[in-house]
């Protein structure tokens, strides 16, 4: 059965584009720590010397290598979605740290704990929408399936590995390491998962829940 790709489903996936992104902006604006991917567009952005207000720009850049890398190890995860999440993303993500400010007006630490979590709960419920809605997925998410799908693991394990290789790597380049990248490696694999799973369902239709095996978190 022919996966369809209609404006639904296409919608659903603008709207996780700007969950991830705002979720990454709330997370850098809070100072507490980038998670995995953040900290590694943050580092991307470091190593390029571009200012704070460039992490868009970096974290485009990265995206658009990885997109090329997946063209090549995993180019069943690329389609409209992967090209829908490369375009606006960086705005998004501008956008975001905009409405930080106005949101988030307090500098107290209670405040940006409260900014955290949301950016930790936006950014799962963007890459879970992302990936059930099935059209493509971005570049960081399709280059964890192939892990996945290459090691015959959950995609909750192949997320840990690619978490810590990207918290690795973003720290070495100089990004921000806090508690929320050390909260993110330990719990975005599991909850993105069963977010996943919830949503499945309104994203794709019942009747195409289970129409591609390859992007079922279950194998």
């Amino acid at each position: 059965m022919k996966n369809k790709i209609d404006a639904r489903r296409c919608l659903i996936a603008c709207a996780a584009i700007c969950c991830i992104g705002f979720g990454v902006a709330f997370n850098a604006m809070a100072q507490l720590g980038n998670d995995p991917v953040g900290i590694f567009y943050d580092g991307i952005r470091n190593a390029l010397g571009l200012t704070r207000g460039q992490l868009g720009v970096a974290s485009n850049l990265v995206n658009l290598v990885l997109a090329v890398i997946l063209w090549f190890l995993g180019r069943e995860y690329l389609n409209i979605g992967t090209l829908i999440y490369l375009i606006p993303y960086g705005t998004c993500v501008n956008i975001g740290s905009f409405f930080y400010t106005k949101i988030f007006v307090a500098d107290a630490l209670w405040c940006r704990i409260l900014a955290s979590v949301a950016g930790c709960l936006l950014l799962y419920l963007g890459v879970a929408l992302y990936i059930a809605v099935n059209i493509g997925v971005d570049p960081m998410t399709g280059i964890a399936l192939v892990i996945r799908d290459r090691l015959h693991w959950e995609f909750k394990k192949a997320k840990w590995l690619f978490d810590g290789i990207m918290m690795i790597a973003g720290f070495l380049l100089g990004g921000t390491l806090g508690v929320v990248t050390l909260l993110t490696v330990v719990s975005a694999g599991p909850v993105i998962q069963r977010i996943t799973e919830w949503v499945k369902p309104f994203c794709q239709g019942r009747a195409r829940v289970c129409v591609q095996e390859k992007t079922d978190f279950q194998n």
